[in-house]
């Protein structure tokens, strides 16, 4: 089942993981992905970090991003965020920001229903799934 949450929920779960940033992950030119962790601020209704010319290339040439916040504890969920980012120039080099379409908490879990779609117990917080 997906229920779309407003991006004040997004917002909200982020709040609840604190600063300690997330995993990013693009992919290079040769199709392989490539995970780096960077710390996010809020800018407007988009996610920003400042980041390495690999992951700035990677981004620049296919958009299509995803953030992996690990799990907290061994029974929370996990948060990913699927998103489309830009780069500027930033700071201290290249500045990402990356606009959310999807997020969802998602942890492994027994199927309670064999004909359900989602094999997991999953939240979507954005978007549809």
């Amino acid at each position: 089942m997906t229920i779309p949450v407003p991006l004040d929920g997004l917002r909200r779960a982020l709040a609840e993981r604190g600063t300690s940033g997330a995993y990013l992950l693009t992919v290079s030119d040769d199709a392989r992905p490539h995970a780096v962790h960077v710390p996010l601020v809020w800018q407007g209704d988009t996610l920003a970090a400042e980041v390495g010319r690999r992951t700035a290339a990677n981004a620049t040439a296919r958009p299509s991003v995803s953030l992996l916040f690990p799990l907290r504890t061994p029974d929370d969920y996990s948060l990913i965020i699927d998103g489309r980012a830009s780069v500027a120039d930033g700071a201290g080099g290249s500045r990402l920001l990356v606009t959310p379409l999807k997020a969802v908490l998602h942890r492994p879990a027994a199927i309670p229903d064999a004909s359900a779609s989602c094999g997991a117990d999953c939240v979507p917080l954005l978007g549809r799934g």
